[in-house]
């Protein structure tokens, strides 16, 4: 089941969409604050109890109206029968209605983080051989854990952990 801020951005990042196939310029904070929007409802959807988050979900859905009236004024150009259709949307929105399906994340929180360190996530296509990710690892003073044969996390402080990082972008070369 989604959550009605989730069908509300689907509704406005189709129309986004539309209008930029239709060659209407967006203002720039559109587009990032739709991705803080995405990031905030998939954070509340994996804990709804957490007040930060609650309040973090108000802000978004309250960051969607903005965009939708600017949105709306934009779509104005293209006539009633196009905005109606796009408000049309809007309403079955707010009536609980699912009109698109919300993609799964890929991402994954990390839950048990070493406090204080930067977390690195490597997902490679073939298996890699784990001397080669240990060595690096140590050589920058990371901590590095195998989730499995093909996903490494590595803990570090920030500047270290993007070296070893940039050490191992030639392990994509080679896939």
């Amino acid at each position: 089941m989604s959550l009605p801020s989730e069908q509300n951005w689907l509704v406005l990042q189709n129309l986004i969409t539309d209008l930029n196939k239709k060659g209407y310029e967006i203002p720039k904070g559109v587009n990032p604050e739709m991705g803080l929007i995405r990031s905030t409802i998939s954070s509340y959807k994996r804990d709804p109890s957490h007040p930060e988050l609650i309040n973090g979900l108000a802000n978004a859905e309250m960051s969607l109206n903005k965009i939708q009236g600017t949105l709306l004024t934009i779509a104005e150009e293209e006539g009633d029968d196009y905005v109606d259709h796009w408000l049309d949307l809007l309403k079955r929105v707010m009536r609980g209605e699912e009109v698109f399906e919300f993609a799964q994340s890929r991402s994954k929180f990390l839950v048990n983080s070493p406090p204080g360190l930067t977390t690195g996530r490597i997902n490679l296509k073939i298996p890699l051989a784990e001397e080669r990710v240990q060595e690096i690892a140590e050589w920058n003073g990371l901590i590095i854990e195998f989730e499995d044969d093909v996903t490494v996390e590595l803990h570090g402080d920030k500047p270290d952990l993007q070296v070893g990082l940039k050490e191992m972008g030639s392990f994509f070369l080679e896939q």
